[in-house]
């Protein structure tokens, strides 16, 4: 039942409003005519029969800043790859931050989204240059010149701060119960592009991995022939430890993977045999179960051991670790990657295109969509079916079978 109550104050005439259902707590509210007065009693008592009211008043009590810094910190921090979804969030809060739970519309989130597509991103560098000597220097003085860029946020750039935002509303509203409904699935996503297929070809290949066996950085070699083989990601492989490698039974078990879930991988032939001599040549190297370690220090050096390799030469470090103080972190590989690709007149490519490349002879080999997503750590074919073209010949052959039967 709704009460209204006459108050008469400095401010005039008030009317307030008492609703009490039973089961529910009394809501009140205070108007200045009394019409209004009886069209929110009217309201409110049907939207708490309704068990519409109360979410509602969360909505309006909550801001999307609340949220995310809530978010945030229950369920982002718990995530193992949670910088760029971090990122999203942050600027979502930038934006709209400021209003309800109740006033975030899908139309105000296009509009947040056509702001994304608008923008340009404005990227900083700074690039080193060296004068002409003067003044009888034999070496000109050196100068630092910034560099900027922009360039636009592609349509899956801007899918991906949508599903960063998209979660944090789902939890509010399913679990906090803030609010009633997420409204972004009310709001569309951008198309997205065909994604990326560059592979090394046989003779980049040949040129590529001769480059990477004259390269003065000892792992380079052994990485890329781990990426080429076993399509693992760049991260997955410099962060391997020798726990993880089971020589025994050829293979490897990543226990942290970007998907969140175990895989183990498969490790034969030349992976194996670089692996097994790695194994050997632990002892004389620093004290560290990294695979591929790296002093922090960049002072101090490591020494390198050459072992013949045919008409190549093979680099291995020998570490000793009698400084206790040496720090060690996973290698640094760009410089040599770049080196390498420069040196084997390779153009356009990048280090997780060794995924695609391992991805790519294994659909030519006559591997199925299914077998490429495991090898890989896909949980679903989409990300494989790129590489569908390149099985034609397997897709013919299980056409030509199914006719056969038929038609014999």
């Amino acid at each position: 039942m709704a009460n209204i109550q006459k108050v008469e104050g400095k401010n005039g005439v008030k009317y307030r409003c008492l609703v009490r259902l039973k089961g529910f707590p009394s809501q009140s509210a205070t108007f200045d005519r009394i019409t209004d007065a009886k069209r929110w009693a009217q309201d409110t008592e049907s939207a708490i029969r309704e068990r519409r009211y109360f979410k509602t008043a969360e909505a309006q009590r909550h801001t999307l800043s609340e949220a995310i810094d809530k978010y945030i910190k229950t369920k982002l921090i718990s995530r193992k790859s949670s910088k760029d979804p971090l990122r999203h969030l942050l600027y979502w809060k930038e934006q709209i931050g400021a209003y309800t739970l109740a006033d975030i519309t899908p139309s105000l989130i296009g509009d947040v989204r056509d702001k994304l597509c608008s923008e340009p991103i404005i990227s900083t560098r700074i690039d080193k240059q060296r004068l002409a000597p003067e003044n009888g220097r034999k070496l000109g003085k050196k100068v630092e010149k910034v560099i900027e860029t922009k360039r636009q946020r592609n349509g899956a750039t801007v899918n991906r701060y949508m599903t960063a935002l998209s979660h944090c509303l789902t939890v509010a509203a399913n679990e906090w119960q803030w609010f009633e409904v997420n409204p972004m699935p009310k709001v569309a996503k951008l198309k997205e592009s065909r994604g990326r297929v560059r592979f090394l070809d046989d003779d980049e290949r040949a040129r590529f991995l001769a480059a990477c066996q004259d390269s003065k950085n000892p792992f380079l070699y052994p990485v890329v022939i781990l990426a080429l083989s076993t399509g693992m990601r760049y991260g997955e492989i410099l962060n391997l430890t020798w726990n993880d490698i089971d020589l025994s039974n050829r293979r490897i078990i990543l226990e942290e993977t970007k998907n969140g879930e175990r895989r183990a991988v498969a490790v034969v032939s030349k992976a194996f045999e670089i692996l097994t001599e790695m194994k050997k040549q632990k002892v004389k190297r620093i004290d560290t179960n990294l695979v591929f370690p790296q002093r922090q220090t960049a002072k101090e050096s490591a020494k390198l051991k050459t072992k013949s390799a045919g008409d190549r030469r093979q680099v291995m470090p020998e570490i000793k670790s009698s400084d206790k103080e040496i720090k060690v972190k996973p290698a640094s590989l760009r410089t040599a990657f770049l080196f390498a690709l420069k040196k084997a007149k390779i153009e356009n490519f990048k280090f997780h295109d060794l995924r695609h490349s391992a991805a790519s002879y294994l659909a030519m080999n006559g591997a199925t969509l299914s077998e490429i997503a495991e090898v890989l750590g896909h949980k679903t074919l989409q990300m494989v079916k790129r590489y569908a073209h390149l099985s034609d010949a397997h897709v013919s052959s299980v056409v030509e079978s199914m006719n056969k039967k038929i038609f014999g």
